[in-house]
């Protein structure tokens, strides 16, 4: 990973348009045609990712640690939703990123995202033996 002065600042955008399986009625978690928080989640957490492409070793990715979110506003199917993040924080391989969510100019969500940087191997090998060890 690039060093912490490269990496604070970054910014990475993401965008989708509503659909009707985006909704809280299509993933069974309410009864209101708006766009569901999963998918909210989603949008800022692809930002948070592509800000850091640059910025991480070909053998290293991101994994999420936390997600804090705040929706200030729905949004219904057909609505353009611009997702915006940018790295405010570099600790040791812990990355925090600050995010919103916007339909034009007006907010409709945002996120304080924790993410770590892995390298995907030993991350990968550590996650299977875990695996094997609770399967006995």
């Amino acid at each position: 990973m690039n060093s912490p002065e490269e990496v604070i600042g970054t910014v990475g955008l993401t965008v989708m348009t509503v659909r009707a399986g985006d909704t809280s009625v299509a993933m069974g978690i309410g009864d209101l045609p708006i766009v569901s928080q999963s998918h909210l989640m989603s949008l800022m957490e692809h930002a948070a990712i592509i800000s850091m492409d640059e910025h991480l070793d070909p053998d290293e990715s991101t994994i999420p640690i936390s997600f804090e979110m705040i929706t200030l506003s729905p949004a219904s199917i057909g609505a353009e939703l611009n997702g915006i993040s940018r790295c405010i924080e570099v600790e040791n391989r812990e990355l925090t990123f600050e995010c919103e969510v916007y339909e034009g100019e007006r907010q409709v969500a945002a996120a304080m995202i924790k993410r770590s940087a892995v390298e995907r191997v030993s991350f990968l090998a550590r996650t299977a033996a875990q695996s094997l060890i609770s399967e006995n």
